[in-house]
């Protein structure tokens, strides 16, 4: 095999070169030539009848010149490598028992890059390959020899044993067996694999059997996550078992009093709530002395943080129970208080917090869960839980929130303020409070909004929202995004309403 390649005495010389493949043009083709193309030409896919054929193109080889070959009846029976407008790349010509090959650009970087890339290196080993005894293109149909083989476990191994040569039109219809194992077969340059799956039948459809329930995918019940109880009963079990040990011991009691000596005291307690409420902006939720509803309350904030995370700047953390009773509350921009029949009175100490809390600038939510009471607001025993938990503290005169308040345009632009209910009251204070940036330092209402923004572990919701559904959860979430950025920036949009006779002022 005589491998050739271009260059510019090849052009000089084309019309009397006897160890061409193909009859050439004079002159050639070159970037900004005659006869020329703007823009390097790239390399288009291998045909099937070249031994080029299966090797991957890659986007950075580019040709800037070439010789051209004269067009004729046989060329494209010549041709092995084209460029993507068509023209001969590589040509090639069988001579007596020998070939010629020409490649129709230069070996260097002069014309190309072609010589510098991983390609021209898998064309060369093909070349190689082929000057074996092989006689051209016409010899890949020929035996392949098996390769590397599939064992009894579905181990790749090389081929040993009794596995015969295979011809490669074979290899769809023939069956596996133990003279033709599954696996490769062929040379690196022209190796075939050989499947046990061409000759299996069609798959049938799977018929379930008369009286089967059937559950589509995506509508049955999802799993059980039991890891969480799981461990907590190994918990328990270690901890009882140790109780007992140390009891059969008499160690009991003295574990006992060394607990209640190492037990956080209260201003030990309240200085590691400082510093994690204090390291992070967060919410708080006021907690009630029911397990069910303070969890519902962090789910609640939770979730509303998620939402603020994903639709503005503000990143809020995990949000925190408080107990105005013994944690500072100064830390939270916005504390969350969910009226319950059992909540008991706050005490001097904690109403001086709360008030003072709203001197300085935080808002305080009181939720009392009307179910829906639409536009009659908290019934009378809803009423006097609230009077009863407000008696201390210094709230300014409420009045309802009008349409044109802050509130509703804070961040959203809002109509309306439902949570899992729709219909309550919303009350704020009247008028600007001078200390306080404009911004109420109480909001009261009774449309359960915690409860349409609390979601689970996984991010669903917990609650159904009535009666407006999923659009009455988007617009719960708006107003919860609304109350926190109006609790972070105080009353700033109220500004904009003058913004009008400001620039009018401005021209004058």
């Amino acid at each position: 095999m005589l491998v050739r390649f271009a260059g510019p005495l090849q052009v000089q010389a084309a019309q009397t070169d006897p160890l061409l493949p193909v009859r050439l043009l004079a002159g050639g083709r070159a970037l900004g030539g005659v006869l020329s193309w703007t823009t390097p030409m790239r390399l288009a896919p291998f045909p099937e009848a070249s031994p080029f054929h299966g090797l991957a193109v890659p986007e950075d080889v580019e040709v800037r010149s070439q010789v051209l070959a004269e067009p004729g009846l046989d060329l494209n029976a010549r041709t092995w490598a084209s460029l993507t407008d068509g023209t001969p790349l590589v040509t090639a010509e069988r001579r007596g028992r020998g070939m010629v090959v020409l490649i129709h650009t230069s070996a260097n970087a002069e014309w190309g890059n072609l010589a510098l890339s991983g390609l021209f290196v898998d064309m060369l080993r093909r070349l190689a390959a082929l000057s074996q005894g092989a006689a051209g293109p016409a010899a890949m149909g020929g035996p392949l020899a098996p390769a590397e083989l599939l064992d009894g476990l579905g181990r790749l191994a090389p081929a040993s044993g009794i596995a015969a040569p295979m011809e490669r039109d074979a290899l769809a219809s023939t069956r596996p067996q133990p003279r033709h194992p599954p696996g490769f077969y062929g040379p690196a340059e022209r190796r075939a694999a050989f499947n046990l799956g061409p000759a299996l039948p069609p798959a049938n459809r799977f018929v379930p059997p008369s009286g089967a329930a059937v559950t589509p995918v995506g509508e049955s019940r999802p799993g059980l996550d039991l890891g969480p109880p799981l461990l907590l009963a190994a918990l328990v079990l270690a901890l009882a078992d140790m109780a007992a040990t140390l009891a059969l011991r008499g160690l009991l009691w003295r574990v006992a009093l060394l607990a209640l000596a190492l037990w956080p005291s209260g201003p030990a307690r309240a200085e590691t709530f400082a510093l994690e409420a204090g390291l992070a902006t967060r919410l708080g939720c006021v907690a009630t002395h029911d397990a069910g509803m303070d969890r519902l309350c962090l789910a609640g904030l939770r979730g509303l943080s998620a939402r603020l995370a994903e639709r503005s700047t503000a990143e809020l953390a995990e949000p925190m129970l408080v107990n105005p009773e013994r944690d500072p509350v100064v830390f939270f921009p916005l504390l969350y208080w969910r009226v319950t029949p059992n909540q008991p009175q706050p005490s001097e100490q904690a109403v001086e917090k709360l008030n003072a809390y709203m001197a300085k600038g935080g808002v305080i939510v009181f939720d009392t869960g009307d179910e829906g009471q639409a536009g009659a607001g908290p019934n009378t025993a809803e009423l006097e839980r609230l009077r009863r938990l407000v008696a201390g503290l210094a709230l300014p005169p409420l009045a309802p929130m009008g349409a044109d308040h802050v509130l509703t345009r804070s961040f959203y632009l809002l109509k309306s303020v439902p949570g899992r209910w729709d219909g309550a009251t919303l009350w704020v204070s009247q008028g600007a409070e001078a200390g306080n940036d404009g911004v109420s330092p109480v909001v009261v209402g009774g449309n359960d909004w915690i409860a349409a923004w609390a979601v689970d572990e996984r991010g669903r919701p917990l609650h159904a929202v009535v009666p407006g559904g999923e659009r009455q959860r988007e617009l719960a979430y708006r107003f919860g995004i609304n109350l926190v950025i109006y609790a972070f920036t105080g009353n700033y949009k109220a500004d904009q309403v003058h913004l009008p006779a400001i620039m009018d002022r401005l021209k004058r």
